[in-house]
């Protein structure tokens, strides 16, 4: 069992189970080209699809990033599973009979950490809601809950809890269960006393709201201070469960909302979520105490056509609205604004007007970005002054512009000639001059360091085509390629060239080759990959086993090519040595010089005989 404890057959029955379009297809949009299926990556954002399925070999891979790998891998990657765990998914899934044990001494060191931390956090989320419910330590925090408008079901859905102002009540809980202090403080549950003898609880008075992974697991925590101290919200630090860039409250229970309505409703904070969650809004999710990222982005786009900024309604909130709107329309997500009236914030919307109104009112009337755009720059300008409007026009043509639908640009532009009294032509005219400079300066690029695929972002002008390989480094892709569709190939080539590839991914995928045939398996592309177990090695195996094997590959095509490969270690050899020479003689040293002719005399006769 390659896998850890995972047997070989559950893998191979999961793959033969799960075709790769169908698991693509879950998150991608696909279109058939020829005998492969091609759509946009869901990895990074790009405009033109470079990401390719292959269902004859049952494997994806991107050009443009380089993501590739069997269909375990792209459940993996898009859920953010290990391999265990994407496996038992997807056998689930299929109905599959599958048994095998993860023993604590199989396991890797950091897997064992993890497993302790996700015990721990579990176990803590338990004892904060016990203390919330059960005991005098809580009941001025269950008070404050009962006037925000907290039933006791919305706190037991979001296990909701509290810490007690004691210094190391948690500590001490922890540590009488034998949990490892440092690991603790690692997680984020308690920190170290100043002077090293000990540790303090991490929260302390402060209302309690776990936060869960995809899977529902909790990971990390958010506490709320009862009284005016600082700071109000205090998170989890980023931990080995916890990564706050990548990571939405609620999307663990908002998923199966998400799923069905195809949309998503951004909120600000936590009580908003759950709040709106009461009111019907079940695919609710929010940011944990950083700014809405490129990653929370991408995350959204893979799993809904739509987002709903639903923020606070004060000068504050708008503004983090307008800031997010490019970041989510970057990461290719359909986005709309819900307007909330009065400067209000949801919570404060659903206590004032009810769930219905909130439903009615405020999501479901939620205004295209672009509107929302001119809308909140209307409001920097003194649109009663003949200079603010002029400045307010030339600012909203601005936007308009970049709108990519002509239809769209026509119906924004008759709004603000509507809304400014100036005459539509004037407007269509300026609109084509900023046009004009937009495609000047237009950016190609998508930040990508494999470049032959950007289209978006980087700045620049003019993108270089991909540096052409090395003869020996082409030898080894289409060597390896032959040997993934061929045992005969491989067993060949281990005899007579081994492990004397020149490139080291190429030389470990040789490797695992041998030992795949060895094992008595025959070809098969997805199963072979599915023994890499490294995500490297995973995406340049993806990338070899769409090139074609040569039909004609017979054995003068293979030795031709181990040739080449056995070459490049004795050109560099002699480039070497040559270039000692040229130091020996400037040195004076006329007989080491001589000595080194004759060595790269011998290497060249050896080359030659190859």
């Amino acid at each position: 069992m390659r896998n850890g404890t995972i047997p070989e057959e559950v893998i191979r029955a999961v793959l033969k189970h799960h075709d790769i379009v169908d698991v693509v297809s879950k998150y991608v949009h696909l279109t058939k080209h020829g005998k492969y299926m091609k759509g946009l990556c869901p990895f990074h954002s790009e405009k033109t699809p470079s990401f390719t399925v292959t269902p004859e070999k049952q494997i994806f891979y991107c050009y443009g990033c380089g993501a590739g790998g069997h269909a375990i891998k792209f459940v993996m990657e898009m859920e953010g599973y290990t391999f265990p765990e994407a496996v038992r998914h997807m056998a689930e899934e299929a109905n599959i009979a599958f048994r095998w044990n993860e023993s604590a001494e199989e396991q890797t060191a950091e897997q064992m950490e993890r497993a302790e931390l996700l015990k721990a956090h579990e176990l803590s989320a338990k004892w904060f809601h016990y203390l919330l419910k059960n005991t005098d330590y809580g009941k001025p925090a269950m008070n404050y809950l009962k006037s925000r408008g907290f039933t006791d079901k919305l706190i037991d859905a979001f296990q909701i809890g509290y810490a007690p102002p004691t210094w190391d009540t948690l500590a001490q809980f922890l540590d009488k269960r034998e949990f490892s202090m440092p690991l603790m403080e690692r997680g984020g549950l308690i920190s170290a006393r100043n002077d090293g003898s000990g540790y303090v609880d991490r929260f302390r008075n402060r209302i309690m709201f776990p936060i869960c992974d995809a899977k529902g697991r909790v990971v990390a925590f958010a506490g709320r201070v009862l009284d005016d101290g600082q700071p109000k919200y205090l998170n989890s630090p980023e931990t080995m469960l916890f990564n706050k860039s990548r990571s939405l409250y609620n999307y663990h229970q908002a998923r199966a909302a998400i799923r069905k309505t195809r949309k998503i409703v951004l909120f600000e904070g936590y009580v908003d979520v759950i709040k709106a969650w009461e009111a019907g809004v079940e695919n609710g999710v929010a940011t944990m105490g950083t700014s809405l990222t490129e990653q929370h982005a991408e995350l959204m786009k893979r799993n809904a056509d739509e987002i709903v900024v639903c923020y606070d309604g004060d000068n504050a909130g708008q503004s983090a609205a307008r800031k997010s709107l490019d970041i989510l329309e970057r990461a290719g997500c359909r986005v709309s604004v819900a307007i909330i009236p009065h400067k209000m914030d949801p919570d404060e919307y659903i206590s004032a007007n009810g769930a219905e109104r909130f439903v009615r009112d405020v999501v479901e009337q939620a205004v295209p970005a672009v509107k929302f755009k001119l809308v909140y720059l209307s409001k920097n300008f003194a649109m009663n002054e003949s200079d603010g409007k002029l400045r307010y026009i030339h600012e909203a043509l601005k936007v308009i512009a970049g709108l990519p639908s002509p239809t769209e640009r026509e119906h924004y532009l008759k709004e603000l000639s509507s809304e400014t009294d100036y005459s539509l032509d004037a407007l269509k005219q300026e609109l084509y001059q900023i046009r004009q400079h937009m495609q000047k300066i237009r950016r190609t690029g998508d930040n990508k360091e494999i470049p032959w695929n950007n289209v978006m972002n980087d700045g620049k002008a003019y993108v270089p085509a991909p540096a052409l390989l090395p003869a020996y480094h082409n030898a080894e892709r289409n060597l390896l390629a032959g040997m993934m569709h061929s045992r005969e190939i491989a067993l060949y080539v281990e005899q007579q060239l081994g492990g004397q590839f020149n490139v080291d991914v190429h030389a470990a995928l040789a490797a695992y080759l041998y030992a795949f045939y060895a094992e008595g398996n025959e070809p098969d592309v997805s199963t072979f990959i599915s023994t890499l177990q490294n995500g490297r090695l995973e995406s340049v195996a993806s990338s070899i086993s769409l090139l074609d094997p040569d039909p004609a590959m017979d054995k003068r095509v293979i030795d031709d090519y181990i040739r080449e490969i056995k070459k490049y270690p004795r050109q560099m050899e002699i480039e070497r040595k040559k270039e000692e020479i040229v130091r020996a003689e400037r040195s004076g040293d006329v007989l080491h010089a001589a000595q080194i002719a004759s060595e790269i005399i011998a290497l060249e006769r050896q080359l030659k005989a190859l």
